[in-house]
């Protein structure tokens, strides 16, 4: 009796889920490599390749300082 409980009460929980819609899943992922960042999505792919590292060497208050972008 119990085990026929307990699988009753299964089949009626997979079926209050069933009744519910499903919605699409638009979810992107992004990964940021050495060379190339890019992102992938529901509708496709986008590669972008990073600008070069450009450093110059300022003078700041009487102080050497090495800027980076």
């Amino acid at each position: 009796m119990r085990y026929s409980l307990i699988i009753a009460s299964a089949l009626l929980a997979l079926g209050a889920t069933m009744t519910f819609e499903s919605t699409d899943a638009n979810a992107a992922v992004c990964a940021d490599g050495v060379v190339r960042a890019g992102c992938a999505g529901p509708r496709g792919a986008v590669v972008v390749k990073k600008p070069a590292v450009v450093c110059k060497t300022v003078w700041v208050n009487g102080v050497k300082v090495r800027r980076c972008t």
